[in-house]
């Protein structure tokens, strides 16, 4: 393809969905969806994609029954810790990179995130943005708390100077936000960030999401005329 975005923002959504329709407990849901992630993570790779962030766990989802977020929390665990994915991770030359409430997640998690985003720290190929206990309006409120902790003078207050106190400072905007699940909503993800993104909606359930499908957003992305907010396309 033409166009290949650069970052990609996925929303992994109807694992407890896809579980339902065929019986089984949510919790077996989450595992298949985490499952499919990693092979997502290698398609985009082979195509070109530079930066992928994914939505892995909201703010709101604290909500949730104390058991789906242990397991949630586990299954973010072990993904981190298993030497066969920091391998992977290192092979590939991806650097790995957690965006949200560090400090409300599990001791042992905050442990295994700050190990692995060392071991990676100077890898360049590829850069994972996992989102754990992340919200769009949270990463704005803490970034105006940082500016006003720093009493910088209202006039200096810029959209750069914004992004920069952002949980993903330093990062490109993104060129692609897709959701799978068939929902049509921002979820409060990446409110700011994702101003000029262009969406796409998949109506298939994550787990039930394939290489072909990802083939179709990228298609999609190709024939679209980015013009963020202006009357001609951005070169």
């Amino acid at each position: 393809m033409k166009n290949i975005p650069n970052h990609v923002v996925l929303f992994p959504d109807g694992n407890r969905r896809w579980a339902k329709k065929r019986g089984l407990p949510g919790l077996r849901g989450h595992q298949k969806g985490h499952e499919k992630f990693k092979d997502f993570l290698s398609w985009c790779q082979k195509r070109g994609v530079k930066i992928i962030t994914v939505f892995g766990f909201s703010t709101e989802n604290w909500k949730r029954s104390k058991k789906e977020v242990n397991y949630l929390m586990r299954l973010f665990l072990n993904g981190l810790k298993k030497k066969k994915e920091i391998d992977k991770f290192q092979k590939s030359g991806v650097k790995v990179k957690i965006i949200g409430q560090k400090k409300k997640l599990p001791k042992p998690l905050q442990k295994v995130i700050s190990s692995v985003e060392k071991l990676t720290s100077q890898n360049k190929n590829f850069q994972l943005n996992l989102a754990v206990s992340y919200g769009g309006r949270w990463d704005i409120l803490q970034a105006v708390k940082k500016i006003v902790q720093q009493k910088i003078p209202s006039g200096k207050i810029t959209e750069d100077l914004l992004n920069s106190f952002l949980s993903t400072a330093g990062l490109p905007a993104p060129d692609l936000v897709i959701r799978a699940g068939g929902e049509r909503r921002f979820s409060n993800f990446l409110l700011w960030q994702a101003a000029y993104s262009e969406l796409y909606f998949s109506p298939k359930l994550w787990p039930d999401f394939t290489e072909k499908d990802l083939d179709k957003a990228l298609k999609d992305y190709n024939q679209r005329q980015r013009r963020f907010g202006g009357d001609h396309k951005r070169t």
